[in-house]
């Protein structure tokens, strides 16, 4: 049964996703931000105490609900939960021993007041509902961006989910300074006549809402698996050596990529085995600066302020050679002794292989040789040494 409660248009894992695919993309379809149960496998024991599910609602949102009466539960199925006013409904999207600790994470109290209950399992008329529900959120985003026109306010509203049974109506919007939207509220309640909720967002958070495809030609990382938002800063361009290209190195949203907080750990523990480059090297030809660096091949590059275009590139264990002479009062000549000449790779010779260079080679079929042109003989030819040169009758 299609739930349409995800950015990618895909259903509850009955139906195709955004890529049509029928969920077997890289990223599992429309079911994103999903926790994978490595309890599923262990036996559960007997317990009084009252379970917790997680419900999934529209693209990032999660939240936990207690299951006072025990309903049996699955990943996947659609239930009714108590909301601040009314009811909506979600997909169950973790169960068992697992969610407890999912509430730990996220700081969220088993005995607090936001942990509401599980109603029932959605019945169709609950679902028929929701997905009237549904239909009508583009048509109020639309009819809201309008009217945020024609208050002149300061904002971007970016999505609107509404509530099953359509008491309330939730705005995210972004804005950058401070907005006093009462008016809006009171215009959007007499407009769709619902509770209206404002809710301020972030660009990254936008992103995740929209979806998207990234520069990698992967959807968004924020839209399908990351479930949290980590600070990334220029530094992390800096210790992988990327150049600081704010077009290169934002994302959709405007800021840095997540990404580059990916290889960042792999990048500072290999760091820590080069010398530092502030060290310079004193030779008797004079100062070498450090200009560069490559982490994966291990070396250095330094050039002597005299010849600062001409780079010298030496290994790790050969500048930390040269940095422990200098320490110790000693110079060399020259850096060149200590360089690093790599060794090119020597070409392959040609060789023709069976006529593989040929460009009639697939014209003939195989295992068939080319027939041999007959030469053509002279009409005029009456013998002789020579078969050019004709005889010319006699009269």
């Amino acid at each position: 049964m299609a739930c349409k409660n995800c950015g990618t248009g895909g259903g509850c894992g009955t139906t195709p996703a955004g890529c049509k695919s029928n969920g077997n993309c890289g990223t599992s379809g429309c079911n994103k931000l999903d926790v994978f149960d490595w309890l599923a496998g262990m036996q559960r024991g007997a317990s009084s105490e009252p379970q917790y599910v997680e419900v999934r609602f529209k693209n990032t949102r999660k939240e936990f609900f207690k299951n006072s009466d025990n309903v049996e539960l699955g990943v996947g199925d659609t239930v009714a939960v108590e909301a601040v006013t009314g009811f909506d409904v979600g997909v169950v999207s973790l169960t068992g021993d697992l969610v407890p600790f999912q509430m730990r994470k996220h700081k969220v109290k088993p005995d607090s007041k936001e942990v509401r209950k599980i109603i029932r399992k959605a019945t169709e008329e609950d679902i028929e509902k929701w997905r009237d529900a549904q239909s009508f959120e583009r048509e109020t985003l639309v009819k809201t961006r309008k009217i945020v026109r024609d208050l002149k306010l300061n904002m971007k509203l970016s999505d609107v989910e509404f509530q099953a049974d359509k008491n309330r109506a939730t705005f995210f919007y972004m804005a950058e300074e401070r907005v006093d939207f009462r008016q809006l509220i009171k215009v959007l309640a007499d407009q769709f006549r619902t509770r209206v909720e404002m809710r301020q967002i972030g660009a990254r958070q936008e992103a995740g809402r929209v979806g998207g495809i990234g520069s990698c030609g992967r959807e968004l990382c924020c839209s399908t698996w990351l479930t949290d938002f980590r600070t990334v800063s220029t530094s992390a361009a800096r210790y992988q050596q990327l150049s600081i290209n704010p077009m290169k190195l934002a994302g959709q949203c405007g800021k840095l990529k997540c990404c580059l907080n990916y290889e960042l750990d792999s990048y500072v523990d290999a760091i820590e085995e080069f010398p530092s480059p502030r060290i310079k090297l004193k030779t008797k030809k004079g100062v070498a600066f450090h200009q560069k660096s490559d982490i994966f091949k291990g070396m250095m590059w330094y050039a002597y302020a005299k010849a600062p275009n001409e780079f010298i590139p030496m290994k790790i264990d050969r500048v930390k050679e040269l940095m422990a002479l200098n320490e110790s009062g000693k110079e060399v000549d020259d850096l060149k002794g200590f360089s690093f000449i790599e060794a090119l790779p020597e070409e392959p010779a040609f060789e023709n292989v069976v006529g593989q260079d040929d460009l009639t080679r697939f014209d003939r079929k195989a295992g068939v040789r080319p027939k041999k042109k007959k030469k053509r003989k002279n009409k005029n030819y009456k013998g002789g040494n020579n078969p050019k040169k004709s005889v010319p009758e006699k009269k």
